[in-house]
């Protein structure tokens, strides 16, 4: 009888996770975030005004990139010429040695990826371009 009593006190070995303590963790996560959160400030950027700027001594040459990332020179308004991403070294440094302070603005079509107006840029700078910037839609 000894030996039948001992076998039905003995205790089995759990095989489920007690989830308390990581509900108390998320819980003090919780509170932490909430009180936090209201305090982060988020960046502010000051922009600058451009009511002290310099009207432009010579009209700034467009440069268009279409849907086919082929380069569009425009002046006046009137497109001049197209040029692909190989000839447009050779057409910024012709700018660039005819005036060096000729300003040229970039247009480019929405669906043109960042990577190619970003090439066309660094071309522009690379080939002795001291003036480019980007054209915007203001709505």
């Amino acid at each position: 009888m000894a030996g039948s009593s001992l076998r039905k006190n003995k205790r089995r070995a759990m095989a489920d996770i007690n989830v308390v303590p990581y509900i108390d963790v998320m819980l003090v996560l919780l509170v932490i975030f909430m009180v936090t959160a209201p305090m982060v400030n988020p960046g502010v950027v000051n922009l600058p005004t451009v009511g002290g700027a310099k009207v432009q001594s010579l009209p700034p040459i467009f440069l268009t990139i279409d849907a086919n990332e082929n380069v569009i020179v425009r002046k006046d308004g009137d497109p001049v010429q197209t040029l692909n991403k190989f000839e447009l070294g050779a057409f910024a440094r012709t700018q660039a040695e005819k005036s060096a302070d000729q300003p040229m603005v970039i247009a480019a079509d929405k669906s043109i990826k960042y990577e190619t107006v970003m090439d066309v840029m660094s071309k522009l700078k690379e080939n002795g371009v001291k003036r480019v910037g980007l054209a915007v839609k203001t709505q």
